[in-house]
């Protein structure tokens, strides 16, 4: 197990945080997002510009790792979101997140840029509540998500070019939006190796 010394870990683009009961709560603030378009805007559905300023609370972890953490929030607006994120760098990361969509629905979103960012909507979620997961293996990557917390399915396979060390840690992002908490439960980071990345055991 990777220790959970928050003393440890860092900020980009730092934010308010505390912890309470158990919980990490993040203030996402207004207009903050990580998302780098790829130059095709439509006058609705994107933000206009690239913005990589939303606070990302963030740990270095060298090799093969598993993330895990409960996470909700009230989705008051548009592409609002509690989100993990893996990262090289600005030009060169993923996240995971649990998303208020522009379908109206609560889904758990993905995200991968390698110098422009795609954007998958995966399932819809019943509730304000979802277990989010990432998984490294070498340089493959696995987002999946859970209702309960034992089970986790697959929401993306995908890999990135990145170096042995890369940041690991939670986003909170609002992009349309005027910001609020996110709450972040029952963190684990482990330094291990999936048997099978698709399926993140």
């Amino acid at each position: 197990m990777i220790k959970t010394d928050f003393a440890a870990y860092k900020w980009m683009n730092e934010g308010n945080i505390r912890f309470e009961d158990h919980s990490i709560i993040m203030e996402a603030p207004a207009k903050s997002d990580f998302f780098c378009n790829n130059g095709a805007i439509a006058e609705e559905g994107l933000t206009p510009e690239n913005l990589t300023n939303a606070p990302f609370f963030y740990t270095e972890v060298s090799g093969d790792f598993v993330l895990r953490v409960k996470v909700s929030h009230d989705f008051r607006d548009t592409y609002d979101s509690s989100s993990i994120m893996v990262m090289q760098d600005l030009s060169v990361w993923a996240k995971a997140c649990f998303e208020l969509t522009d379908f109206d629905t609560h889904a758990v979103v993905s995200v991968v840029t390698n110098q422009t960012s795609d954007d998958a909507n995966g399932c819809n979620i019943n509730g304000n509540e979802v277990w989010l997961q990432a998984a490294r293996s070498g340089n493959a990557f696995a987002f999946h998500y859970s209702t309960d917390g034992v089970r986790f399915d697959m929401m993306r396979f995908f890999n990135l070019p990145v170096e042995d060390t890369i940041k690991v840690g939670l986003l909170a992002q609002a992009p349309t939006g005027e910001g609020g908490a996110r709450v972040y439960k029952e963190l684990s980071l482990e330094h291990r190796t999936v048997k099978n990345i698709r399926a993140g055991s």
